[in-house]
């Protein structure tokens, strides 16, 4: 018997529902509202007469464009056994 060799091919999507993109963004459906109200968020695309979502492209550029954060991670959020940095 010959072992057949099967690739698993996983696509990255093109378009993210609302929902989507605001999870893949780490940020609520309200939040992604305001951040595309305010023009900070690149708008939905127009798929059909009812359907419209972002391109996935265009919001890893505007997270990628992010100032980086001077916050500490939250208490708990994975400091681990070596402690708080110093």
């Amino acid at each position: 018997m010959s072992k057949e060799h099967h690739s698993i091919i996983q696509l990255k999507p093109l378009y993210l529902a609302r929902a989507q993109a605001a999870s893949f963004l780490s940020v609520s459906e309200s939040m992604l509202d305001s951040l595309v109200a305010r023009g900070d968020l690149p708008r939905p695309r127009k798929l059909s007469a009812g359907r419209s979502a972002w391109l996935v492209e265009e919001l890893e550029t505007w997270g990628r464009g992010r100032p980086v954060s001077d916050l500490l991670p939250p208490a708990g959020s994975g400091y681990g056994r070596a402690g708080k940095p110093g």
